[in-house]
């Protein structure tokens, strides 16, 4: 025997089996607030789904960084090339920074099987000072272990690149290549005049009368300027002796060979700047002998990659910014 009470759905029984008061009004906005919670629980449902995939798949990456961070070139008897990259700004804390070419040109260099070296480079240069330690570095090895150093230029090789380019026995070049701008430069900018219109005072205290040269809130003195044009020309010398040295009978000198212009790659051969054309597979297969390439350049592992991603070289960039004055490249 039936009741009235059975004949309602499960949902409209209270726990003791008395159907609730519900109006039809009140049905409507019932059955809204349970949809609302049920969408509400699938995208908490989501979103713990998305972040333990995330923390997994970081855990990951951070296990295979700590693998890879160890890992090392593994020397082979095979007869093979050695790559070593200059790829961006030629500076203390890049990539192609002089810690990071001088490693891998000593592994290079030390390997027997490795039967020269490939320095294939894509970089618009960078610190004179980085340059100049890998400079005398591949100078150092060649002469040590006789192996013979090529470059291979990709887009760029300008400036401080083109200063470690020089101490190869070739260059090899494509015919849009960037070559050259062999100069130096120090920029920065001034805020005088702007701080006048401004009504802004600068109140620099200094202990020595040039301590504050190159100050960007300060005016330049033509006494201070005559000085760092002064060190500018003699970094620049120093500059043209490496190349001449570098390039000796090969490099046709014109008045516009250090005046700190550039060239394509066709240009660069017709000034002797460069040697010839080719790529890197070229140069292994047909001046090397020797078609396969090892890469000695080490990378940042993956951890690195992150932090620097992520904030932690922001925050130090900044505050490099912010105490920089002109850097001379």
């Amino acid at each position: 025997m039936t009741t009235p009470d059975d004949d309602l759905p499960p949902p409209m029984r209270d726990p003791i089996g008395v159907p609730p008061v519900m109006t039809a009004e009140a049905q409507p906005l019932f059955a809204e607030l349970a949809r609302d919670f049920l969408r509400e629980r699938r995208a908490e449902r989501r979103w713990r789904v998305f972040f333990r995939l995330f923390w997994l798949t970081l855990a990951g990456l951070l296990v295979y960084s700590l693998w890879a961070q160890g890992r090392h070139v593994t020397p082979t008897t095979t007869p093979h090339t050695a790559l070593v990259e200059v790829r961006g700004e030629i500076a203390a804390d890049t990539e192609a920074s002089a810690e990071q070419i001088v490693a891998a040109l000593k592994d290079a260099f030390k390997d027997d099987a490795a039967q020269a070296v490939v320095l294939r480079i894509n970089s618009p240069g960078g610190s004179p000072v980085q340059a100049g330690i890998v400079y005398d570095e591949i100078t150092r090895l060649k002469q040590q272990t006789g192996k013979p150093v090529y470059a291979v230029v990709e887009e760029m090789c300008a400036s401080g690149a083109y200063y470690i380019a020089a101490a190869a026995d070739e260059i090899f070049v494509d015919k849009a290549s960037v070559v050259g701008s062999i100069g130096v430069l120090m920029d920065g900018f001034g805020f005088t005049g702007l701080m006048d219109k401004l009504g802004v005072e600068r109140r620099l205290m200094t202990a020595g009368e040039n301590k504050g040269m190159l100050d960007p809130f300060s005016p330049v003195s033509p006494k201070q300027r005559a000085y760092a044009q002064a060190m500018l020309d003699q970094i620049h010398q120093q500059f043209i002796a490496v190349v001449r040295e570098g390039r000796g009978k090969r490099l046709k000198e014109t008045p516009e060979t250090f005046s700190g212009l550039f060239w394509n790659g066709e240009q660069a051969v017709q000034l002797g700047l460069a040697d010839r054309f080719g790529n890197l597979d070229f140069v292994a297969r047909e001046v090397v002998k020797a078609e396969d390439v090892i890469d000695y350049t080490p990378r940042d592992n993956v951890a690195e990659r992150l932090a620097k991603r992520f904030g932690a070289a922001v925050g130090a960039g900044a505050v490099k910014a912010l105490g920089q004055r002109a850097p001379v490249r």
